[in-house]
């Protein structure tokens, strides 16, 4: 759990668990043509942060370096990633670009021990946003953060889960072990109330590394 400096968010991520109504992070569009995916929940995800830390990370944690992108090649999913910190009412903005993705940056760097947060926007009112295609992420799939520092932290993801916004679970914000990363993005759209009534949350394990040229972003 990350109680000082850069990972002193916890406490007021866990204290903010009506933090899943600030994931109302559709502009809800009153019609689309084309919907969003229907996730598929599948893998399994450790009920506890003690479970985790008994399993041994897959690959060496990288340094910490800010994230520029990120890519779900299987998806076509790719977004450039904005840091951002939590507001006063310990809320997670998303970037006024919807085809951009927000990097809690006081959550781990992916690639770092810990676990790193990205969230964005499924759509708006004129069409899909960075994190439309995320809800068809299915289990073993490989995603790529590329970093400031010129690594690409690669990940496979291990679970995809649905929560409903008004029960969004805290220990989605919890540390992990090893490196981890989790997106978040909205799902569940009610057509009569116009808005999204759930949260679908990605899971993934750093598989891997590979060395690029520095990011200019």
């Amino acid at each position: 759990m990350r109680t000082t400096g850069h990972h002193g968010v916890w406490t007021a991520v866990a204290a903010a668990c009506a933090f899943a109504a600030a994931l109302a992070i559709a502009f809800a569009a009153v019609d689309r043509a084309a919907p969003p995916p229907s996730p598929t929940v599948a893998g399994t995800i450790p009920s506890s942060l003690t479970e985790e830390r008994a399993a041994r990370p897959s690959a060496a944690p990288l340094p910490r370096a800010r994230p520029t992108r990120v890519t779900i090649p299987a998806l076509g999913l790719k977004a450039t990633l904005q840091p951002v910190g939590l507001t006063a009412r310990s809320q997670l903005p998303l970037p006024a670009d919807p085809t951009r993705a927000s990097w809690l940056s006081s959550s781990a760097a992916p690639g770092e021990n810990g676990t790193a947060v990205l969230a964005g926007h499924v759509d708006t009112d004129k069409g899909p946003a960075a994190f439309y295609q995320l809800s068809a992420a299915t289990t073993g799939m490989r995603i790529d953060v590329s970093r400031a520092d010129g690594a690409t932290a690669r990940f496979v993801v291990t679970a995809v889960a649905v929560y409903p916004r008004s029960h969004f679970p805290h220990s989605v914000y919890e540390d992990t072990f090893g490196p981890s990363l989790h997106l978040i993005t909205c799902t569940g759209w009610d057509n009569t109330a116009k808005v999204y009534r759930d949260n679908v949350v990605v899971y993934a394990t750093l598989n891997g590394s590979t060395e690029n040229a520095p990011s200019r972003n």
